[in-house]
This record gives structure tokens, C-alpha cells and sequence, in this order.
């Protein structure tokens, strides 16, 4: 009797054991949910966290806390154009691989094929809800929109903002060129357009992203399932007209009202998140989509950098980047390790526990033992740089290497006689009267482009206009 009493005490101890170990077991394994905010054109100089904020006409108090509760990086770099860094964020793949390197013209088909896996692709294979807000810039038709690439849903604009002062414009006829539409959608229906993206819907659209966003997170976190909202701000891209709620706000201009517009509606966003008690359970990530604006009167400040974005300047691609996951990614961190846009799709999926294809060259490193604090060294030594389809020059550690030389976006390129080496640790704004005399960065430089040649035999380039279905060359060998 003694002994069953014994026993009945052992199982009931063990039980207890099992039902408090059980929460922190599946607390342990869950999925984080993703809040990804992509804004466009904002220059590394514009944000408080940046030397920017009061600086620029408007502090910027929500986005300096975030950079203050996770991880902001100073050296994170994305591709110089809108349509290449989104292709390169979504497919882990330099945009040069996917035809995305630019915006094509002429009426051929735009954005990436429907061969491309995208990262909501992989995400939604392993269990999210995938939502996608504001502007695409990725494919404008049927079949190549965010609903076609992966999401649930999406809200926004296929192409980019400054189509909204077409109408009213002198001389402009929709039947000659339609307008921008905004479209939403939903996976397996057609997108409908929703009204046209005109100057007053440019000044409105933003707080639209931000409330669907919101609702998103909202629905999700009470279905319970991990969620990927992408909230994909349109500003400050020009015209850079702020809400009219901001407009005169800070009495510094439409640029610094559009700051504080900025911030305020990141805060929505993350103030959604701590009221629906996910804060412990978001990965949050904000960065820019390239470098400065450089069309006056909307242009930006790239901080200590040359150039803007369509450039290979650092002020180009060099962007603001934080990174919060509380209790995972420690708070307060700077870095200056190199990271690009594509490392973010591997390294999400690592996260995530999503998988990334391994049928094609993926140029993305994990970087996720970096961003967590395990290491701290990027995986990522450096990157070439296209503008367009020039090969315009190589970061590696702190070195560059120019073969073209491209001012703004409007200048043209000019084919240097000889490699142009910058130190970025003593020439930050790569002044070309002061060239480094390093010449042998040119050999590691040589390697990683070698490198990349290689796997352009097996696996070629598919060229811009590419029409659906796409199936590549090396997959029919």
C-alpha cells in the first residue's frame, strides 16, 4: 500500500513536471511572427538613430527607440534601384540572376517569373499567413502580383509613386497611358483595382498601409498562426507630399512633415504588436529600400556618404537597418559588419524554420547566428554592384573597387581606364582624388567575381521581359 502510495506521488509529480514543461517546450519552438517595414528611398542620414531626425527638421522618437531595442546595423546594403533590391530581398538572388535589375520599358512583362521562389513562398510552406502592403514594384500584371508570388493578400501599388502625378499633368491622357491603380487581392482571385493613385491618394496611402497592417496582425495573432506582414511604405519617394494630418505639423517642410508622419506610423505598427502581447514573439525589421532620393526638391540626405540611389556610392545602397526580437536578438547592439538585402530571405527561413530552394544559386548568407548575437562576424565578406546590368564596382571589407563612375541616376556612365580603389575607412566618400593605392584588393575581387561567373554557366541569367512560364535552361539537362 505504502509502496503504491509512493508511486501514485512519483506519478503525479512527473505529470506536473510534464505539464509545466510542456508550454516552454512549444514557447521554445514557435515560430516568430514577422513584421517587415520597407520604406523607400530613405537615406541613411534621415532617421535620429542616423545623426538625422531634429537634424533634418523632425525627430524621429519611435523609430530611435526601436534602434535601441535591438540590433542597428551601419553597414547594411541593398541594390541602388526600387525593382532590384525588392526582387533581391524576396528571392535571396542578386536581381541581375532574375531580370529585375531594372525597370523594363516597351510593354514586355515586368517583375520576377513565376519560377522564382519568393520568401512569403517559403514562409507560407512552412505554416505563416503572409500579408503584403503597399508598394510592389515587382510585376504589374496578373501573374506576377504579391497574391501571385506567395501572399495571402496584398494592398498597394504594383508599380512606384511618382506615376501619381500623371494625372493632372499637362498634356496627359488616360487612353494614351492609364493610370496607377491601387489593387488589392487575395491568393487565387484577381487583384481589383480599388481607385487611381493620384497626388491626393499619395498623401493618404501610407496611413491605408498602416492600418491594414494593424488589421492583419490583428486577425492573425487570433487565429494563432506565425504571420509575415510586410508593410511596404511608399514614402519618401516623390513626390514627397506628407498626410494632411502632418502637413505643417513640424513647420519645417513637407520633408520633415513626412518624417514625423513616418515615425508615427511605425509606432502604430509596434504599439499594435505590445497591445496584442506579441512582443516577445515578433522578429520587427525596418530598412530602406536603397539610398537617398537625389530629384530636387525631394532630395535626401545620405549622411557621410556619396551618392544617391542608381548609383554604386555608398550613399547608393547603404541604408538604415534595425533588427528587434526581444529575448533573441540583444538590445542595444551596433554593427558595422557587412550585410546584404538577399541574406535576409535565407536567413528569415532559418528562423522561421522555412526552406530555401537548392536548385538554384542563392547568393544570400544566413545571417542568422550574427543577427542573435552567437557570432559577432557577418557571413558575408562583400558583393558586387550592378546599375542596371554595368557591373559598376565590388564591395569588399572595407574596400571598393569602381570600373564605371555614375554620379546621379540621370548622369551617364563613364567606363573608368583602370579600377578606381577606394578605402571607405579613410576616404568614406570615395573622393576620387584620393584613390588608395591598395591594388592588391584587386585579387580577392577577382576570385568573388570569378565565382559568380562560374555559376552563371550553369545556371544563366534570365533576361529582362522573360514571359511566364519560365523554366531554366540547366533544369532540362
Amino acid at each position: 500500500m505504502q509502496q503504491t502510495g509512493r508511486l501514485l506521488v512519483l506519478w503525479m509529480l512527473l505529470a506536473g513536471l510534464a505539464v509545466h514543461a510542456g508550454p516552454a517546450c512549444a514557447q521554445a519552438k514557435r515560430q516568430p511572427n514577422i513584421l517587415f517595414i520597407l520604406v523607400d528611398n530613405l537615406g541613411y542620414g534621415e532617421l535620429g538613430a542616423y545623426g538625422g531626425g531634429a537634424t533634418r527638421g523632425a525627430p524621429t522618437p519611435r523609430i530611435d527607440r526601436l534602434a535601441g531595442e535591438g540590433l542597428r546595423l551601419t553597414n547594411m546594403n541593398m541594390e541602388p534601384q526600387c525593382t532590384p533590391s525588392r526582387s533581391a530581398i524576396m528571392t535571396g538572388r542578386f536581381a541581375i540572376r532574375s531580370g529585375t535589375y531594372a525597370v523594363p520599358f516597351g510593354g514586355v512583362s515586368d517583375g520576377l517569373t513565376q519560377w522564382e521562389v519568393t520568401m512569403a513562398e517559403s514562409l507560407a510552406a512552412a505554416g505563416y499567413t503572409t500579408s503584403y502592403f503597399g508598394k510592389w514594384h515587382l510585376g504589374s500584371r496578373d501573374g506576377r502580383l504579391p497574391t501571385d508570388q506567395g501572399f495571402d493578400e496584398w494592398f498597394g501599388i504594383p508599380r512606384t509613386t511618382d506615376e501619381a502625378m500623371w494625372p493632372g499633368s499637362p498634356g496627359y491622357s488616360p487612353a494614351i497611358m492609364p493610370p496607377e491603380q491601387i489593387l488589392e487581392g487575395r491568393k487565387g482571385e484577381k487583384s481589383r483595382a480599388v481607385r487611381v493613385y493620384d497626388l491626393e491618394q499619395r498623401r493618404l496611402i501610407d496611413a491605408e498601409i498602416t492600418r491594414r497592417s494593424v488589421g492583419a496582425m490583428e486577425r492573425d495573432a487570433r487565429q494563432g498562426k506565425p504571420f509575415l506582414v510586410v508593410a511596404a511604405l511608399t514614402q519618401p519617394h516623390l513626390p514627397t507630399l506628407p498626410n494632411p494630418a502632418f502637413a505643417g505639423k513640424t513647420g519645417n517642410g513637407d520633408w520633415a512633415d513626412m518624417l514625423a508622419e513616418m515615425d508615427h506610423n511605425i509606432g502604430q505598427m509596434l504599439d499594435t504588436v505590445d497591445r496584442l502581447g506579441l512582443r516577445n514573439d515578433t522578429l520587427v525589421i525596418f530598412a530602406s529600400d536603397n539610398g537617398a532620393e537625389y530629384i530636387r526638391p525631394w532630395d535626401g540626405w545620405s549622411g557621410p556618404w556619396r551618392g544617391s540611389y542608381f548609383t554604386a556610392y555608398e550613399g547608393g545602397m547603404r541604408v538604415p537597418f534595425l533588427m528587434r526580437w526581444p529575448g533573441k536578438v540583444p538590445a542595444g547592439g551596433v554593427s558595422d559588419e557587412i550585410v546584404h538585402g538577399v541574406d535576409l530571405f535565407p536567413t528569415l527561413s532559418r528562423i522561421a524554420g522555412a526552406s530555401v530552394p537548392d536548385d538554384r544559386p542563392i547568393d544570400g548568407v544566413d545571417q542568422s547566428d550574427f543577427f542573435l548575437g552567437k557570432t559577432g562576424k557577418s557571413g558575408r565578406e562583400g558583393f558586387p554592384i550592378w546599375v542596371d546590368n554595368r557591373l559598376t564596382a565590388v564591395k569588399w571589407r572595407h574596400f571598393k573597387v569602381h570600373f564605371f563612375q555614375q554620379e546621379t541616376m540621370s548622369s551617364p556612365p563613364l567606363k573608368r581606364a583602370l579600377p578606381r580603389i577606394f578605402d571607405l575607412y579613410t576616404n568614406p566618400r570615395e573622393d576620387d582624388e584620393k584613390p588608395s593605392i591598395q591594388s592588391w584588393v584587386i585579387g580577392p575581387v577577382l576570385k568573388m567575381l570569378g565565382e559568380f561567373e562560374a555559376s552563371t554557366k550553369k545556371y544563366p541569367l534570365i533576361p529582362m521581359g522573360t514571359p511566364d512560364p519560365y523554366q531554366p535552361v540547366s533544369a532540362s539537362r
